[in-house]
């Protein structure tokens, strides 16, 4: 009988982890995904809207391919052109 019990409580402990993982995770796209968008705002301010276009598909392809560092060398490409 409280083996039966240990595993039941064990199992409603790991409904809580994951579902704490997944709010986690929520929390912090919606986080990301805001300052994502403020930064897109600034690039647009702050370049010409072709450069910034340029800028903004970089950025999002430096996502994609997890590779930060293409997006850093593009910003001083362009700011090496202006």
């Amino acid at each position: 009988m409280q083996k039966k019990t240990r595993s039941l409580l064990e199992e409603l402990d790991a409904m809580y982890v994951e579902r704490d993982r997944k709010l986690l995770i929520e929390n912090r796209a919606a986080a990301l995904i805001n300052n994502a968008i403020k930064l897109m705002e600034e690039i647009d301010r702050e370049f010409s809207p072709e450069q910034a276009e340029n800028l903004q598909r970089k950025l999002l392809n430096a996502i994609r391919t997890k590779d930060s560092g293409k997006f850093a060398r593009s910003v001083r490409r362009t700011n090496a052109d202006s």
